[in-house]
């Protein structure tokens, strides 16, 4: 019979095979991705917070989104980034939760986020008379509310099922901690848990031929991707985003002219 294990419990993340003396380089890689990915989403998050003109409802929704490719991404790249350059590879019971409750948040948030965007192109397309009537600020700041308030409830009860499983492992078959792969280190069947899990959001899936490093690889694209493709699909793209960080960015030039002048 196997014993549970008792608190604290460190778990062993299995994380990428690094080659000796690519480390380093995979670090500054990773690191490099980091920083663009965040001024990326930074100059569109300041850029709409800054110019009143773009204090409209699809742009407001954009805040949103790039919050969320924010969780995401922060969630999981620091910590791959001390896997690449110290190997570190251990992480304690709660870090562990709070970042499988993160990443799954992200997942579901990015869903009901984009949704949210869906119905209001849908109402500036069918209803355009009654759009700012139907859209209201009081309406959209509801909206935005109930997107996260959903991704929140569904994974908080998706975590509930399992707090207090007891754990007869801990090792962790994966670069990041998520919901199933803490559940494959339970004493026994978590089926609850499983059948919701599987309805409320698919997390990966399986390539057989794959080697281990490239089944990991594709299984936290879609956390490390988005965020820095989201900024241009749905922030550079736009004329009036891309007009504001040009006027913005112009007004810096000049003001420093100013400041070297004096």
């Amino acid at each position: 019979m196997v014993t549970p294990l008792k608190q604290p419990i460190v778990f062993h993340l299995e994380g990428f095979y690094v080659p000796p003396g690519y480390g380093a380089f995979l670090f500054f890689l990773a690191l490099f991705y980091y920083i663009v990915m965040l001024l990326a989403n930074g100059v569109v998050l300041c850029v709409i917070v800054m110019d009143k003109n773009l204090h409209r409802p699809m742009f407001v929704m954009v805040c949103n989104l790039v919050v969320c490719d924010l969780l995401g991404a922060t969630t999981v790249l620091p910590r791959l980034m001390m896997h690449f350059l110290m190997g570190q590879k251990k992480i304690a019971y709660i870090p562990a939760i709070t970042q499988a409750f993160c990443v799954h948040m992200y997942g579901v948030a990015v869903q009901t986020i984009l949704a949210v965007m869906a119905y209001d192109r849908y109402i500036a397309v069918c209803e355009p008379l009654r759009y700012h009537a139907i859209m209201t600020p009081a309406r959209l700041h509801s909206c935005c509310g109930l997107a996260w308030f959903i991704a929140v409830l569904l994974i908080a009860v998706l975590f509930i099922f399992h707090m207090n499983a007891p754990l007869c492992g801990n090792t962790i078959h994966h670069v990041y901690c998520s919901n199933r792969a803490i559940l494959n280190l339970a004493c026994s069947p978590t089926p609850i848990n499983n059948i919701y899990a599987i309805l409320v959001i698919i997390i990966s899936h399986r390539f057989p031929s794959l080697s281990p490093n490239i089944k990991k690889f594709f299984s936290i694209l879609f956390i490390i991707i988005p965020p820095a493709m989201n900024p241009i699909i749905y922030g550079l793209v736009s004329k009036e985003i891309r007009a504001s960080i040009i006027k913005h960015f112009t007004n810096l030039h000049v003001h420093q002219k100013k400041i070297i002048g004096v």
